[in-house]
Parts: C-alpha cells; sequence; structure tokens
C-alpha cells in the first residue's frame, strides 16, 4: 500500500501520526480528539467516509460498558496486554498481535484483567461511526444505558 503525502515523517507519538493524517485530509477536524472515560482513554487516528480508527486504552482492572451498535461493526486488535472480550455472552481472550470482529448488532465488551494498561486499536466500520451510536446492556459507572438516536 503506497503512503500518501505526508505519512514519510511519521517518527513519534500516535499524536503525530494524527497530525500527519490531518494533514493529507485537511477536512477531517476529529482526527486527534481524545477524550478520557471511567476505564481508560480513547484517540481518534484516523477517519473517513464509512470508517474511523482508534487508539483505545484500559486501565487495570477496568472495563467498557456491555454494549451494541445499530450502525457499525467494531474490528480491535491488540496491540499491548490482554483483553478479555465478550461478545454475545462468548468469552474470548487476546494477546498482542490477535484481533476479532463484533458485528453490527452483537452485544459486546472489554476488559482488561491485568496488572499493565491494555492498548488496542479499534477500526469501526459502517454508514455512522459516532459516539451517540451505543446502547448500553450494563454499564459499571452508572452511565445512561443507551445514548443511541
Amino acid at each position: 500500500m503506497a503512503a500518501g503525502p505526508g505519512y514519510s515523517r511519521l517518527l513519534g507519538s500516535h499524536y503525530d501520526l494524527a497530525d500527519s493524517i490531518h494533514a493529507t485530509n485537511p477536512g477531517d477536524s476529529v482526527i486527534g480528539d481524545h477524550a478520557t472515560r471511567p476505564w481508560g482513554s480513547w484517540t481518534v487516528l484516523d477517519e473517513g467516509a464509512g470508517f474511523k480508527v482508534k487508539r483505545i486504552s484500559v486501565a487495570p482492572a477496568q472495563r467498557l460498558s456491555y454494549q451494541t451498535h445499530e450502525h457499525r461493526a467494531e474490528h480491535w486488535t491488540v496491540v499491548a496486554g490482554r483483553a478479555t472480550c465478550v461478545i454475545d455472552d462468548s468469552v474470548l481472550v487476546l494477546r498482542s498481535g490477535e484481533s476479532v470482529r463484533v458485528d453490527i448488532g452483537q452485544a459486546h465488551r472489554i476488559t482488561n484483567e491485568e496488572d499493565e494498561v491494555l492498548v488496542l486499536i479499534e477500526v469501526q466500520l459502517g454508514a455512522y461511526c459516532e459516539e451517540d451510536d451505543i446502547c448500553r446492556l450494563q454499564d459499571d459507572y452508572g452511565r445512561e444505558a443507551s445514548v443511541t438516536q
């Protein structure tokens, strides 16, 4: 795969990656967006028509809500740590370099049962890849059950 203009200077952090991607796609203002959540954080690395790519960090002994999405599938690849993934009540443990796909409508959750930070790359695929496409089925932090519009 050929890299576009600006990709040859990617040498630093994921924030440098976001800057480089933004330079090649000037209209994409969300690249580099970052949010802290009770379980850890996420950073948008890239976004385009029908996809979004995030770096997700999950703190030790924390987990995301058990949730579904109406408009997107997700593909998770672990890059550091070990993820305990629940997909439609089936448990799968992923280590660095391993991945799994979550289809549209499947209930899912990521848990970090380890003592080190879990880092994964999430690729969202679908017609709508925004934060309000979440139907929370269970949440450890008392957040709203459904934010899907």
